[in-house]
């Protein structure tokens, strides 16, 4: 391969590589605000100025591309020099407002400012004026005096988005950023204007001033908005989900996730109707018991039908451990009336992200087990089958059937038992005569399989009362395997669920079955070993960006 050098170092470089693509591959980071990895080059805000032995004068890193035996500097005096030129030209008109600001912690004008700033300026004049608070569609604000014209807005929307509503107007000084008349920037990746703007021009309406970066842990995760399963950052204060922002993973989402995934997918972790232990129904109503008395009455309760009278429906919600130790206690019970409720959409899908089914795992729960068994009932022939009085007890596993269609509201009445374990009250748990309250996805560990087949890692993010008890007497030097801010995460109002797995195994011990699963790793170490589209896999393997599955096929691919 070619050789460039940067700052004394020799590196290797692809043909068509620009300085900046080829010096970050390596490792060395040139300041930049508007290039982007994933947008087209614009080379107007000069940041990226370098020195390039035996030319005349200083180049755009971001746009100049790498030669063989070019010889880069990026810290010579005269490539230090123009940069805090050019830093104390952006920063002319910039207002000092970071104590306000909701970018401040991850503003790159500020840390640059810090770096390659004189700390003084020579501007005595008043600063230009723009307009605040600008709503430019659904969820974006736009803050015309902090933009430094960058583009990267107007290049993701139309060249990402693939729809071109955003603009400059106006030249030199007064130029800003807005949509084209009558228009409003509602496409539905909005919000994705708001993690590549360096500054804090445009902000996540349902997250302004909630709270500052460095108060917050970040886990990563999985988006459940959809089969496309986009890899996601939680951030969390007071045990309080405030936001999601998407974490990079060219297998899956690259930079972006949309705004429905972004804002509607954790509101249920924070919500008052969360189910917070368990209950069980006496003379009408529901009633909490303790934890010991719901698995007793349950596991009683199961004991007085035969097998074939009974059903269970897994969930696309729930994770692959989830589903393999439903499928499995089922089989332990001899039970083979099994499957799960698809959530698909018909249309609701584009070429960018989004897809038509709604779940985050289900092809995940399809490869566990979570299907007929021989001659079982599927989803629709268990419904036929209560109606008929054929299946007497019915158990639900994170999935609200009632909302799916009217014909459970009226069926479910057929029931003797109904047992429910969900994480928000819901039409389902209404009806139910024992509920069990189940962790979300931001609570506990697990995977998911996207539409593609790729297997991915959740993490825990939110803390529960099970996670404060697994934690007592923990030393605070283990703490950091968690990662950053686990003392704040582990502040605030804390729900008493468990993973609906943890619920099975706890049931299977009171019916003699024994399930000997601790961790949620030892449920995946399982199906690894006995489920060939695992095989080889374990949390490792899987990592922070997936591991493909051996599968030929893949639903909805």
């Amino acid at each position: 391969m070619p050789t460039l050098t940067v700052d004394g170092k020799q590196i290797e470089f692809k043909q068509g590589q620009t300085i900046i693509e080829a010096a970050r591959f390596a490792g060395i980071e040139i300041p930049h605000f508007c290039w982007h990895p994933s947008l087209s080059i614009s080379g107007n805000c000069r940041v990226c100025l370098v020195e390039i032995e035996k030319m005349p004068k200083l180049a755009i890193s971001c746009s100049t591309y790498a030669t063989e035996g070019m010889v880069v500097h990026t810290h010579s005096q005269k490539t230090v020099e123009a940069r805090n030129a050019v830093m104390e030209f952006i920063l002319i008109n910039h207002p000092l407002d970071c104590p306000i600001c909701d970018e401040a912690g991850e503003c790159k004008l500020q840390e640059y400012a810090y770096v390659n700033g004189k700390g003084e300026s020579r501007f005595e004049e008043i600063k230009v004026r723009k307009e605040k608070r600008v709503q430019l569609g659904p969820h974006i604000k736009f803050d015309g005096e902090r933009c430094i014209s960058c583009s990267r807005c107007i290049r993701f929307s139309d060249e990402i988005a693939k729809k071109n509503q955003l603009t400059f107007v106006q030249r030199g000084d007064k130029v800003t950023i807005t949509t084209f008349p009558g228009e409003s920037f509602d496409n539905p990746y909005t919000l994705n204007t708001t993690d590549i703007c360096p500054v804090g021009a445009l902000t996540n309406q349902d997250f302004r001033f909630k709270s500052r970066v460095w108060e917050m842990s970040k886990t990563d995760s999985i988006c459940v908005g959809c089969s496309r399963g986009c890899n996601t950052e939680v951030w969390v204060r007071n045990n309080e989900i405030l936001r999601l922002t998407p974490r990079h993973n060219e297998d899956v989402n690259s930079y972006w996730m949309c705004d429905r995934g972004r804002l509607e997918t954790f509101k249920n972790v924070n919500a008052g109707d969360r189910i917070d232990g368990t209950y069980i129904r006496r003379e009408g109503q529901l009633q909490k018991v303790s934890w010991g008395e719901a698995l007793n009455v349950t596991a009683k309760s199961l004991k007085d039908y035969k097998s074939s009278e009974i059903a269970f429906i897994g969930s696309a919600y729930a994770t692959c451990e989830d589903n393999y130790v439903l499928a499995k206690f089922a089989k332990s019970l001899g039970v083979t009336n099994i499957d799960f409720a698809d959530h698909i959409i018909p249309g609701d899908q584009d070429d960018i992200l989004i897809r038509e089914d709604k779940t985050p795992n289900s092809l995940g729960a399809e490869l566990v087990g979570v299907r007929p068994v021989a001659s079982g009932m599927n989803f629709s022939a268990i419904l036929k089958g209560i109606k008929e009085g054929k299946i007497k007890a019915l158990y639900v596993m994170e999935e609200d059937v009632i909302s799916l269609d009217k014909e459970w509201q009226s069926a479910i009445g057929n029931l003797d038992l109904l047992i429910v374990h969900a994480s928000n009250e819901n039409k389902t748990t209404a009806l139910a005569d024992i509920v069990f309250p189940a962790s979300t996805f931001a609570e506990k560990n697990g995977t998911f399989v996207n539409f593609q087949g790729r297997v991915q890692r959740i993490r825990p993010a939110v803390a529960t009362e099970e996670m404060d008890r697994a934690l007592d007497g923990m030393e605070m030097s283990r703490w950091d395997k968690f990662g950053t801010g686990f003392d704040r995460w582990m502040q605030g109002h804390k729900f008493d669920s468990k993973p609906s797995w943890k619920i099975f195994v706890a049931l299977s011990q009171l019916l003699g079955f024994k399930m000997k699963f601790n961790m949620a790793e030892e449920v995946f170490a399982e199906m690894s070993n006995s489920n060939s589209a695992f095989k080889g896999l374990d949390y490792d393997v899987v990592g922070k960006h997936g591991a493909q599955l051996k599968i030929k096929q893949t639903a909805n691919a």
